[in-house]
């Protein structure tokens, strides 16, 4: 358990353990949410990326990617696809 004291102007400093713990570094941003009686604070980066991971759960398995390999190939063919139609759109 970490202590903070909050100044006249409602400001806090975030304890070193929490800071690391949530890898904030000086100018991060911090967000606070609700869940019943708590509030948690968090990264915002680190809850995107845990939002984007949740959005993706089970994509890999439904479009046969099986190792980093399959991602980097799936991302070579989006990219030639784009570049395609880019030029198709020019000529």
């Amino acid at each position: 358990m970490e202590l903070a004291k909050i100044t006249s102007k409602g400001q806090i400093t975030i304890p070193i353990q929490i800071r690391k713990m949530l890898n904030l570094k000086d100018g991060d941003k911090v967000v606070f949410m609700t869940d019943g009686g708590k509030v948690i604070m968090e990264n915002p980066t680190k809850l995107a990326i845990k939002e984007a991971q949740e959005a993706f759960e089970g994509l890999a398995e439904e479009l046969g990617l099986k190792s980093e390999d399959d991602v980097v190939n799936l991302v070579k063919e989006v990219r030639k696809e784009l570049w395609e139609k880019k030029h198709a759109d020019n000529d």
